[in-house]
């Protein structure tokens, strides 16, 4: 039997907070993770994007805060700024008609520090929410007392590793008593993560929901070949095609946002930027102009893939095809959510191509097209080259053009050429089927 909301036991005042946000019933991790948290257990759970996870552990560790409590009765960490004003409003949202007024601190960085200090000093919130570098700065002052909390949370723990504040987590996870309770939520959880798990956590439950679809179904997912076109004049094509609600165009670095919404803004496009790059204020400030929809256009970073969630996105662009292929979701699960359409474009270059059979391996298909006419038609100039006589990984039409040259000594120093260019080739080689096996 499908369970409901009303059947957690929560507080009238989560249940009505459920109500204004409009969620129907539990998704498959909040149904599993809101039981065992009732139950006290230390929890690994490893669930994609968009699938309910932070009002999954946010719901019944709100539900059970006491008033007249003193001292920080539970912490949430986040990687970035970003997800830590993520979390904040939403728990804002879940406890804005609480019958008792719970404190909820929000410390991360490019905040006023000295604010805090003198708001800790008047009194210890309720719910700690923040970025790991923050908090423990503010505790290893002994500002923010957290060895009362009941409970911690670490969100995106795999993006917390990558980005190298495991160790400040680990110093803020040492604090807590024995009794209370470590929940770790990530997308993946690697291997280097493991040693941390297993020096704070006891038979820890295991929950990993898979979705039923990598990406949803309700997502046209396109891929255009860049092969003889300026990207950028194709970017503007697409951006410029139709009407799109919001458009969020995805790129590898800092450098190449900044270039393509410079370009844009050429164009007469009025462009949003999101990347690490920015100050805290700047921003702050894009994010709550794009939510205010201030921008139609958002080009960004993969900061953006990760959680940060931007309703109402349309359609996803992505410029290059991610370095970390794993982004590839993140990014499209930018839109189509909630049951609505979505659109997500892929453009590749022909270098790119073992890139895209990488992530069709996982699972994904792409609808081929090319512009035609300001129109997306199908095109078969991908699928034509698969039909090309199959020569192996190992054959390249240039080192063997190369190496017809060399045998009639056109050079000195040729053969060596042709060496080195058959050394590449055989590590590039290497590299794809290595990928491929992962």
């Amino acid at each position: 039997m499908t369970k409901k909301f009303t059947d957690f036991g929560l507080q009238e005042y989560l249940l009505d907070a459920i109500e204004e946000l409009h969620f129907k019933e539990p998704t498959p991790i909040q149904t599993q993770v809101i039981d065992q948290i009732q139950s006290k257990e230390d929890i690994i759970a490893q669930s994609k994007t968009g699938s309910g996870k932070t009002h999954a552990f946010l719901l019944p560790l709100l539900n059970q805060l006491k008033e007249g409590e003193e001292g920080v009765q539970l912490i949430v960490t986040a990687p970035s700024r970003e997800l830590g004003e993520q979390l904040y409003q939403a728990a804002l949202q879940l406890t804005k008609n609480a019958p008792w007024a719970i404190d909820i601190g929000r410390f991360v960085g490019g905040r006023d520090k000295n604010q805090q200090i003198e708001n800790l000093a008047k009194s210890q919130p309720d719910v700690v929410i923040g970025t790991p570098g923050r908090i423990l700065d503010l505790m290893s002052s002994n500002h923010l007392l957290t060895y009362t909390a009941f409970a911690m949370v670490i969100d995106e723990a795999d993006m917390t590793l990558d980005l190298g504040f495991i160790e400040q987590v680990d110093k803020i996870a040492a604090t807590l008593a024995d009794d209370s309770q470590l929940l770790v939520f990530s997308a993946t959880i690697p291997q280097k993560l493991r040693p941390f798990l297993q020096k704070y956590m006891d038979s820890p439950v295991t929950i990993e929901v898979e979705n039923k679809a990598i990406i949803s179904d309700t997502i046209e997912n396109i891929l255009i070949s860049t092969k003889g076109k300026d990207r950028i004049e194709l970017i503007y094509d697409l951006v410029t095609m139709g009407y799109p609600y919001l458009v969020l165009i995805f790129a590898n670095t800092q450098e190449k946002v900044d270039f393509i919404a410079k370009e844009l803004e050429e164009k007469g496009l009025n462009v949003g930027v999101i990347h690490g790059g920015l100050e805290s204020r700047e921003r702050r400030r894009a994010m709550r102009e794009i939510r205010q929809l201030d921008y139609q256009f958002v080009v960004a970073t993969d900061l953006a893939a990760r959680g940060i969630d931007i309703e109402g996105v349309s359609h996803v662009i992505n410029a290059e095809v991610p370095q970390d292929l794993s982004y590839f979701v993140h990014r499209v699960g930018r839109t189509g959510r909630n049951n609505l359409p979505g659109i997500a474009i892929t453009l590749y270059s022909p270098g790119e191509e073992e890139d895209i059979q990488i992530i069709e391996e996982m699972g994904i298909t792409f609808e081929e097209k090319t512009i035609r006419n300001n129109r997306l038609v199908d095109t078969r100039e991908r699928r034509a080259e698969r039909k090309r006589p199959n020569r192996g990984l190992e054959y390249d039409g240039e080192i063997a053009g190369m190496a017809k040259k060399a045998k009639k000594n056109i050079k000195p120093g040729y053969k060596r050429k042709l060496r080195q260019k058959r050394k590449k080739k055989e590590k590039q080689n290497r590299k794809f089927q290595s990928r491929r096996k992962r």
